[in-house]
């Protein structure tokens, strides 16, 4: 491996001021989570999570919040699944989820089921952060406004990574 750029990495990202604190200016960014995707067990999967980091979930809001968008109606069940969930876990992490609908499609399997979220202070922040993680991706879903009051948009990126770039105007 090349020594000189290994150094230069080390000195890029290992360094830090005293204390332990990151001597680099980081961009302004509200949070960072991780959001994962169920085929129907999301409240299940939060109530245990709950128990073992011993926290308690923060949201809870389901299919029947929203008003209907698409065609079709959802059947009863559907309706009653997790359309978002949040639970803060450790470090201030939060740990949010969705049951995804057959009804629309939608199955959980590996590459679908884990989401890296950033949630960012401004449109432009978002916009510049998706634009630059969609070169070279794939299966992107735009950024565009959402029912929930949010400018959201999700990106597959050219590692298989996917990203779901976020933000939620101040209310």
């Amino acid at each position: 491996m090349n020594s000189r750029w290994t150094g230069r990495l080390h000195s890029e990202t290992m360094m830090r001021a005293p204390g332990g604190v990151s001597t680099a200016k980081e961009p302004p960014m509200v949070r960072v989570s991780t959001y994962l995707n169920f085929q129907g067990q999301a409240e299940d999967a939060f109530a245990f999570y709950a128990k073992t980091f011993g926290t308690e979930v923060t949201m809870l809001s389901r299919y029947s919040d929203m008003p209907a968008a698409g065609p079709g109606e959802l059947s009863a069940e559907e309706r009653n699944l997790v359309l978002h969930a949040e639970l803060p876990i450790l470090g201030g992490h939060v740990l949010m989820a969705t049951d995804m609908l057959r009804s629309m499609g939608q199955e959980t399997r590996i590459g679908n089921n884990t989401t890296l979220c950033l949630d960012v202070d401004t449109r432009e922040r978002a916009d510049s952060l998706y634009g630059a993680l969609s070169e070279g991706g794939s299966e992107a879903s735009p950024m565009a406004d959402m029912p929930w009051g949010s400018y959201w948009g999700v990106v597959l990126d050219r590692y298989g990574i996917r990203w779901m770039v976020n933000h939620t105007p101040a209310s």
